[in-house]
């Protein structure tokens, strides 16, 4: 076809590029981490698409897990149900996987489906902008200095037809607001940017955060630190973790007995589906339960330190921040040499991180002349693009789309932006199950959307699909009437789900099978087409690109009936106690 640099005998666009179509592309994923993953990997099996480029600004694939390599990384959900459907692994070393086991699972699949000839490392995305006449991205991006693609190639733009932003939520670290902070003289590092050259032996070390991660944390630098003092602003849920390894027979069922894996990841996405009882009812059942469990664990760690158990006991209802599941954290605070500090950070003077008194002025804390200050502290969570300018139809930037607050449809596809989605985008977090349940179906429905505009280029023709304003802006006024009913609306507490005008950018309002069957229908009429190519859709209606249904078939009957006291209290209680049930039960 005219126009087109084929190299192989396979046609467009099943053609990887090449040399001669450097700058030239199908699609642009930005991002090589769980959903840049995801989207080529559909893109491979749903359009037998070869045509694209994954943009990776670090010297690997990874993503979050390539950035986060603090002491005692690992993930919040099981390993079982924290990996693809379509690569599941029999051959995880424990309950819960630790950061470099799950690197090298996204490593293994990558090369499973031989995707690491798409990267582009060392390279970064600086704007993209949308040309309305040819019907493409103008993607611009930047190699890292001193590499060796910068000597040739310091900078170069991109044409797409389609563009898929795949940076996630915890991209850019967030550091603290501390006056003073910049001229701290000891060493400081970001969680996320974790220093591991650098010995903690013997160290001082100041703490700021106390949420998911700085729970992670503690414990490991505890056991070689002089002294730690951990600098919280306000106390979390703390649940049992009851992680441990899985044993050489249960890997072996996984491998070789037919379902026994599917069965116990069904009863583990039931469960997780099961807690989110705790998000749409504020203080209810569910949520009693969590708090019980929390508080029990508490006591029975932390025996006759009550001063301690007011200051680790939230204030707020279960589910308004992320609930940490961890074994060790109130054990490790009850440590000698650690301290716990709960009054406000006033500022940082010199090696001294110093508090705010009764009065407002700075006070010393009972450690000082620190060697080390870690930021636990999160990412830029609410900036979902930053720091890449996305200009879209007639040159609209981005933050124009979203001066109050970003919003996308289905948390996918953004208004004025064409052919363009969005994997872990606005309200698609979640605080109850596994996200990867949730990208899996985010790249399905986008695969859907890149279809039609493949079909159109191969046509000799030009496509764009942009979320049409009334559907963007029912869709968004419902979720936000769910979410105001929702803890994750708590007014006693501040979380990374909102930004700063209190709206809840970040979460789903519902559960994960919820967002599965909502998305697993394109359906064309939400869109606006445009281009030559726009009688590739039209008449259409829908295209189908299903789900991935995981979850043990029960009626809806059922599912409330579990959500009963008695049964809340029965299964959730012992689950929490128990990890072992789910594989034992299930195994049968």
């Amino acid at each position: 076809m005219a126009g087109f640099e084929d190299t192989g005998t396979e046609p467009w666009p099943e053609i990887p590029i090449g040399n001669k179509n450097h700058g030239n592309a199908a699609v642009v994923i930005i991002g090589g981490g769980i959903s840049g993953i995801c989207v080529a990997i559909d893109l491979l099996k749903r359009n037998k698409c070869r045509n694209f480029i994954i943009i990776e600004k670090s010297s690997s694939l990874g993503g979050t897990w390539l950035d986060n390599k603090y002491p005692g990384c690992c993930c919040d959900v099981w390993s079982m149900l924290y990996s693809y459907s379509f690569a599941q692994n029999p051959d995880w070393s424990r309950e819960y996987p630790g950061q470099e086991e799950i690197l090298s699972y996204l490593i293994k699949v990558a090369q499973e489906y031989k995707l690491l000839q798409h990267f582009r490392f060392n390279t970064s995305v600086q704007d993209a902008t949308w040309d309305d006449e040819a019907k493409k991205w103008k993607i611009n991006v930047k190699t890292a200095p001193g590499s060796k693609e910068a000597e040739y190639n310091p900078e170069y733009e991109i044409k797409a037809d389609f563009l898929v932003s795949a940076v996630g939520q915890l991209n850019v670290p967030q550091w603290p607001s501390i006056d003073g902070i910049d001229t701290f003289p000891g060493k400081k590092m970001h969680s996320a940017r974790w220093d591991w050259s650098y010995d903690l032996k013997d160290k001082k070390i100041a703490l700021v955060g106390n949420g998911c991660t700085a729970v992670q944390i503690l414990p490991e630098i505890a056991k070689v630190a002089k002294h730690v003092t951990i600098f919280q602003r306000t106390p979390n849920w703390v649940v049992p973790r009851l992680d441990g390894p899985v044993s050489p027979f249960w890997r072996g069922m996984y491998k070789y007995v037919p379902g026994v894996m599917a069965r116990k990841r069904a009863a583990l996405m039931d469960f997780r589906e099961w807690t989110w009882g705790f998000v749409s009812e504020a203080g209810g059942q569910t949520a009693q339960l969590f708090a019980d469990q929390s508080k029990q664990m508490m006591e029975r760690q932390l025996p006759d330190r009550p001063d301690l158990w007011e200051k680790l006991t939230p204030k707020y209802n279960v589910g308004c921040k992320r609930i940490i599941i961890s074994d060790d954290y109130f054990p490790a605070i009850a440590q000698e040499n650690v301290s716990l500090e709960t009054r406000n950070i006033h500022s940082v003077q010199g090696s001294s991180v110093k508090v705010a008194g009764s009065d407002g002025n700075p006070v010393s804390t009972s450690a000082d002349d620190y060697d080390l200050l870690v930021c636990a502290t999160g990412f830029k969570t609410v900036d979902f693009m930053h720091p890449i300018k996305l200009k879209g139809k007639s040159g609209r930037p981005i933050d124009s789309v979203w001066q109050d607050g970003a919003r996308a449809l289905y948390g996918m596809t953004v208004e004025d932006m064409p052919n363009f989605g969005m994997l872990y985008g606005p309200n698609t977090n979640l605080g109850h199950n596994s996200i990867i349940l949730m990208i899996e179906a985010q790249s399905r429905y986008i695969n859907g959307l890149i279809k039609p505009v493949l079909e159109a280029r191969k046509q000799g023709k030009a496509l764009s699909l942009t979320p049409t304003k009334e559907r963007m802006e029912e869709f968004n006024a419902q979720l936000q009437k769910e979410l105001a009913n929702s803890a994750f609306n708590d007014p006693n507490c501040n979380s990374w789900y909102k930004n700063e005008k209190g709206v809840i950018t970040n979460n789903w309002s519902g559960t994960v099978v919820a967002y599965q069957k909502m998305v697993e229908d394109v359906r064309f009429g939400e869109y606006v087409a445009e281009g030559s190519g726009k009688d590739v859709v039209e008449g259409k209606g829908t295209l189908h690109v299903g789900r991935v249904k995981e979850e043990t078939s029960v009626s809806d009957k059922t599912l409330v009936l579990m959500g009963a006291a008695s049964t809340a209290a029965l299964v959730g209680g012992w689950l929490l106690r128990n990890s072992r049930y789910l594989q034992s039960v299930r195994a049968r």
